[in-house]
């Protein structure tokens, strides 16, 4: 019995650029659950950000409306932001009214 191969194209693989990897890792990190609820967060920079990189995407960060930027000695920065005015919104809860039965 002869078995068939099948052809499989090899995977391509791309590689992000170092201002995507760095871009990536700041959103996460401010999206992230603790730093929403707190409304701050500390970037590190790492050895493998650039210096281009970390200059742009600091830039970025600094021309964004309501994030205020704090340069710490170690070379991280620390961002704080004020809640939207979606988030401070009261919640509503609307609580099941028990009917009467029927009979």
């Amino acid at each position: 019995m002869a078995k068939s191969k099948r052809q499989e194209k090899p995977v391509e693989r791309q590689e992000i650029s170092g201002i995507e990897r760095l871009g990536l890792r700041v959103s996460s990190m401010i999206n992230h659950p603790v730093a929403q609820t707190q409304r701050w967060v500390t970037i590190h920079r790492l050895d493998t950000d650039g210096d281009r990189e970390w200059e742009e995407v600091m830039g970025l960060l600094s021309e964004t409306d309501g994030i205020d930027m704090t340069f710490n000695d170690d070379e991280s920065v620390t961002l704080k932001w004020e809640a939207c005015a979606e988030e401070d919104r009261p919640v509503e809860v609307n609580e099941p009214v028990e009917e009467a039965a029927p009979f």
